[in-house]
């Protein structure tokens, strides 16, 4: 048994988040010397493009989501894909109607997401680089990230993440910002969005311990339907842990 992956100082142990497990890179090869592994990189997809119900993202020509994606819906997990030069698309299912492209350099061994994000016909794939090889295990932080998908606001929002006193994100968010992962204690945080032109949105959620987070700061400014209007959700990528010796 070959593991993908498995050569990080610190691995990322999947487990469950709001709706489906993370995937293990593994691939079983009969021999190792005869069948060299195959570069590999993990990709999480996430339809946040408020007007499309059903989205579905292909790569370099090849289906990549199995199913088609409604708003607010990911991938559920990172899906290993070949490392290199590849082409990302977003279409509009079932008609097939082309939304968003952008090609990326994928490093072997690496972690990444897309995020389709847009409304009106105006749409864009954005992808970030997720550094869970990094984050360190020992410390029992959880880590957290936002990436900012609200649409149609002339004034950028105040994302703020605090820890009861402490503040972790002060950030004045540009539209399609994905920011890095940050340690936090675990237990309750607080997060909001806010700007002067009708964006006012907060919640809190408990993180745990070696666990992280992607919140998703979605939907339109005004808009009155409970899915469409400015909200904030959240992922668990996974759980990290230090290497077995």
């Amino acid at each position: 048994m070959n593991l993908f992956l498995s050569r990080f100082r610190r691995s990322l142990i999947p487990v469950f988040g709001m709706i489906a497990i993370a995937v293990l890179f593994t691939a079983c090869l009969k021999n190792k010397d005869e069948n060299p592994s195959i570069p590999v990189a993990g990709l999480m997809a996430f339809n946040l493009a408020p007007d499309q119900q059903s989205v579905v993202f292909g790569l370099s020509g090849n289906s990549l989501t199995p199913s088609p994606l409604a708003y607010t819906s990911y991938s559920g997990g990172y899906l290993n894909i070949y490392a290199g030069n590849r082409t990302v698309n977003a279409f509009d299912y079932p008609e097939n109607v082309p939304l968003a492209t952008l090609e990326r350099n994928f490093e072997q061994n690496k972690y990444y997401s897309v995020f389709l994000l847009g409304s009106s016909d105006k749409y864009k794939n954005v992808i970030s680089v997720d550094n869970l090889d990094s984050l360190p295990a020992t410390t029992g932080n959880a880590y957290v990230r936002y990436v900012n998908a609200i649409g149609d606001s002339t004034i950028n929002p105040t994302v703020t993440i605090n820890a009861g006193a402490t503040s972790i994100v002060n950030d004045n968010a540009n539209f399609g910002d994905v920011s890095e992962f940050k340690a936090v204690s675990p237990g309750e945080i607080s997060i909001a969005a806010k700007n002067a032109t009708g964006v006012d949105a907060s919640r809190s959620i408990t993180v745990e311990g070696r666990k992280v987070y992607t919140v998703l700061l979605v939907g339109t400014p005004g808009a009155t339907d409970d899915l469409k209007k400015v909200q904030i959700r959240y992922i668990l990528n996974g759980a990290v842990t230090e290497d077995s010796k």
